[in-house]
């Protein structure tokens, strides 16, 4: 732009003043038009224009078309570095800090192409403007020579035309750097290294092109016509160079040296081994399709998982690593907490999975394989995909392998989702929050209570699938309820579900409205109640053997009866006795929602469809 605003100064002087002489327009214009035109205007303009050509048809026009290509290849890469990222966290192959760095090299680099596709048009449009103005220059200084100062059509035209030549080169011959200059950034910019180095080593980097330079020198310096000291000089030197790299060739750092000894492995250092993964998938040999590949689903869906979980739960759970176990068959899979295997399964990869309605017999229906749906030990066939129609039509709930691996996780990480609440995790969650709570959570942590004490309490409504989304009012009771912490989280942990009272209920409503309950009768809660011993955090059920035996089985009468009218019910008892019936609930329908009546909401119907008796 500085040597724009010269250009336009000394188009000024050479239309106001280029009467006056070859000086009009300064000493370095005269002094560029005199020396390179040699005073004759035809040289002059040829060798402009030869500039202009070199300038605006061969560097600008080819360094705008390479930023350009590569722009557009650039960005229409972008999605998928994007995704091949997203698949490492997944994955655990990347932690977010190095995710975070990634994306922001990716970022730079696009910035890097769009911002050299937009210099490249301003160095081609800097030509084209030379251009224009030397040709107003020209036809404004005929126009006003010959016009306003009576000066004669030759002399107009050598005096006003040297001056626009003379400061055409002026300002060509910076341009033309400047061309050059954004033509081998814009080339090089795929290369690593400094320009420089990377030049040299391109150009001297093996001794073959050295030696045809210096025979094909030499040649020249024979033919007749041609000055032989500088093709015998050139020759001389590329021979040299030749020669030396020849005994000294360029280490490529990329390549394998065949010859060179192969280090020793490194040693995995010890500490590695201590890391524990929270959560991991491990898959078959035969599996590995469906996780890696152009199709595959599997990091797609645990990525949707995530942020389901995330939503409804109000945490983010951890990574999950997808790893290959070669020692397990070729469907099977395995999903591990903290490495200890909670849940298996197996896929076939080339089939669909149609899940039988009540009512039909497997043994007797599709063609397939007759198995057991591994989510929740329903009867089901592993049939053709040809066959998905007619399974549906039948009444078969059809899903495909990834589909069923996935479901398979989310009732896993539902069923332990207390555990997957670390002591970070939490600090994460509090550190979140608004601004406007943290005042909040400076009065409550340290004084009231410890990070410890709001982690065991986050961890027992997780782990009875209650969302801890609302995480100011759960501090908010926690607070509230502090001098209850001397009797034990399970009192703090009552106290907080009271105060979530609405939330839990609507999770709870059926479809006509109210929540459907299973009531204890008055002689259960008064055995119940007999047998719990122990205070605080020690409480347990001390429940004869025979005694249990016969509340369990009048538990499963109630369950059948609720079964057969179609209902979802919880079970609903007293404050004192409810993490005793959870206790029992826990080994026999990890599912159910056991309620006490002082967690029921007001406000919400209710009725009863069985009792325990």
């Amino acid at each position: 732009m500085f040597r724009l605003s010269l250009e336009v100064a000394t188009t000024r002087l050479i239309l106001s003043h280029g009467n006056e002489g070859a000086y009009a327009a300064g000493h370095v214009v005269a002094s560029f038009g005199g020396f390179l035109m040699g005073n004759d205007i035809v040289i002059g303009g040829i060798v402009f224009s030869i500039l202009m050509v070199v300038n605006f048809m061969v560097i600008t026009k080819g360094s705008g078309r390479i930023a350009e290509v590569s722009a557009r290849f650039f960005l229409d890469s972008m999605p998928g570095k994007q995704m091949a990222i997203d698949a490492d966290i997944a994955s655990g192959a990347m932690n977010e800090k190095m995710a975070r760095a990634k994306r922001k090299e990716l970022e730079a680099e696009s910035s890097f192409y769009g911002s050299m596709d937009g210099a490249a048009k301003f160095v081609r449009n800097d030509a084209i403007a030379g251009i224009i103005i030397t040709v107003i220059n020209i036809l404004g200084g005929l126009t006003i020579g010959v016009l306003r100062h009576d000066m004669p059509i030759s002399e107009a035209a050598q005096t006003f035309t040297t001056l626009t030549i003379g400061d055409g080169l002026v300002s060509q011959i910076p341009a033309l750097l400047v061309s050059l200059a954004a033509g081998i950034v814009v080339t090089k910019g795929g290369t690593d290294g400094s320009a420089d180095v990377t030049l040299f080593r391109q150009l001297g980097g093996s001794s073959k092109p050295l030696a045809i330079a210096s025979i094909l020198s030499a040649g020249f310096a024979f033919m007749p016509g041609l000055p032989a000291f500088p093709f015998l000089l050139i020759a001389a030197v590329a021979g040299g160079g030749a020669w030396w790299r020849h005994k000294q060739p360029l280490r490529d750092e990329n390549a394998e040296d065949a010859t060179q000894i192969e280090p020793a492995p490194s040693v995995q250092p010890i500490s590695d081994l201590l890391h524990v993964d929270l959560l991991r998938l491990e898959i078959g040999y035969g599996l590995l399709p469906l996780a890696s590949g152009e199709h595959a689903q599997i990091t797609e869906q645990i990525r949707a998982l995530r942020r389901k979980m995330a939503s409804e739960m109000g945490f983010i759970t951890p990574s999950v690593r997808i790893q290959d176990n070669i020692q397990l068959p070729t469907d099977k899979y395995v999903i591990k907490l903290k490495e200890i295997e909670i849940a298996s399964g197996e896929v076939r990869p080339n089939r669909l999975l149609a899940i039988c309605p009540s009512g039909i017999d497997p043994h007797n229906a599709l063609p397939g394989e007759v198995t057991t749906e591994p989510s929740f030990g329903l009867p089901a066939i592993w049939t053709e995909p040809t066959l998905k129609i007619q399974a549906t039509n039948e009444g078969y709930t059809v899903v495909d392998p990834t589909t069923v691996i996935i479901t398979h996780l989310t009732e896993s990480i539902n069923q332990n989702l207390g555990e997957l609440l670390t002591y970070a995790a939490t600090q994460q969650l509090l550190d979140d929050l608004p601004n406007d709570q943290q005042r909040l959570v400076s009065d409550l942590i340290p004084s009231q209570a410890s990070l410890s004490t709001i982690q065991r309490v986050l961890q027992s409504l997780l782990q009875e699938r209650i969302s801890i989304r609302d995480l100011p009012t759960i501090l908010e009771s926690i607070q509230e309820g502090s001098a209850l912490i001397s009797k034990g989280i399970k009192a703090l942990t009552a106290h907080v579900r009271v105060r979530l009272s609405r939330q839990i209920c609507s999770n709870y409503v059926g479809p006509s409205g109210c929540i459907s309950m299973i009531t204890l009768s008055p002689e259960w809660e008064t055995k119940l109640l007999n047998n719990i011993v122990g205070q605080g955090d020690d409480q347990t059920l001390a429940m004869p053997p025979n005694m249990l035996d016969e509340f369990v089985k009048s538990l499963r009468r109630a369950f059948d009866q609720t079964a057969n009218i179609g209902e979802t019910p919880v079970i609903v008892t007293t404050s004192g006795t409810r993490d005793s019936v959870r206790m029992i609930i826990d080994r026999i329908r990890p599912s159910m929602a056991v309620m006490a009546q002082a967690e029921i909401y007001p406000r919400t119907r209710i009725r009863t469809v069985a009792t325990v008796t």
